[in-house]
């Protein structure tokens, strides 16, 4: 019984230190305490509905933003990305309007003056954003075959341009790079009422400079004729205003298209003709001043200058 007296004097000091805390505590019944404490700042549902509060008002803050600030960044990155490729188009603008000047100049044989003028301030603008600086460090880029579509350099073909071969059509200037072998190919193509060929000039090429290569000629070859293997006659023809039936001598027509067509099969099994090339004319050098995926500018010799597209490109269409 003396240890009761003990435990409550003890209680009652303890209490009478701290009142405030003893009145709480007598005052609450243990079930209310801990109704309570489940509603202090430090329980989790308390916890739960501020982070949840905390949430939808983010949530809320954050739609608002977006409606007001969306279309503004929506339409900056709109913008952007349309700069960047308004840059590219226009330099394929810039490679379609250079192409079109072509047009009718005989790959620049017969251009006028005014239209060579707007030639050069074209290829003075793509030069002036080459995205291919040093063209000799991207030798991949240059492998293929390239199609001369522009030259100054009248020289390329005086007979044509003279108009010593009548019939005889240039169909296709070309130059066709390997530069895992270092060889470039020179190819010229004629067509004529009967037949085609080629002449070619094969050569080796060294690296001088970031842009520049020399080219050292070695053979040239005539192509094998590719003849007509079969002649339409007209069924009649008109000479002096009179018509002329031809019919009678379709049997000799027949005749005259089957020695055609073991003509052209003889010719055409015949191996091309190669020859050296003399040694006065076997070096030049090359400049690389523009070069992407599909064009090509290059200058040579006394200042001339060489466009080229590269075989398959849609700037060889019309």
């Amino acid at each position: 019984m003396a240890s009761v007296p003990s435990i409550n004097q003890f209680s009652y000091n303890l209490s009478s230190k701290n009142p405030s805390t003893s009145s709480k505590i007598s005052i609450l019944p243990p079930n209310l305490i801990n109704l309570k404490s489940k509603f202090t700042p430090q329980s989790p549902i308390s916890t739960i509905k501020k982070s949840q509060t905390f949430s939808i008002k983010s949530s809320i803050e954050s739609n608002s933003t977006s409606d007001e600030k969306g279309p503004l960044e929506s339409s900056r990155v709109g913008v952007l990305e349309a700069e960047e490729p308004k840059e590219l188009s226009e330099v394929e603008i810039l490679k379609k309007k250079l192409v079109d000047t072509f047009y009718g100049t005989n790959r620049g044989l017969s251009a006028t003056t005014e239209t060579r003028a707007e030639i050069v301030e074209f290829i003075s603008q793509l030069e002036a954003v080459n995205p291919t600086p040093n063209p000799t460090d991207a030798l991949p880029l240059l492998n293929g075959k390239w199609i001369l579509a522009y030259t100054s350099f009248a020289g390329l073909y005086p007979l044509l341009s003279r108009g010593t071969l009548p019939l005889v059509k240039l169909e296709e200037i070309s130059q066709t790079i390997d530069s895992e072998n270092f060889t470039v190919q020179n190819s010229v193509k004629f067509a004529g009422p009967l037949a085609s060929t080629s002449i070619s000039a094969n050569a080796k090429f060294e690296v001088r400079s970031p842009k520049r290569v020399q080219i050292k000629f070695e053979e040239g070859i005539i192509g094998t004729p590719q003849l007509t293997d079969s002649i339409e006659f007209p069924e009649n023809v008109e000479f002096l205003g009179q018509k002329i039936d031809l019919t009678p001598f379709k049997g000799v027509i027949s005749s005259v298209q089957d020695s055609a067509s073991s003509v052209a099969r003889t010719v055409s099994s015949q191996p091309p003709l190669k020859f050296s090339i003399s040694n006065r004319i076997t070096e030049s050098w090359l400049l690389t001043t523009y070069l992407d995926e599909e064009l090509r500018i290059s200058r040579g010799d006394g200042g001339s200058v060489f466009v080229l597209i590269k075989e398959g490109s849609p700037l060889l269409k019309p």
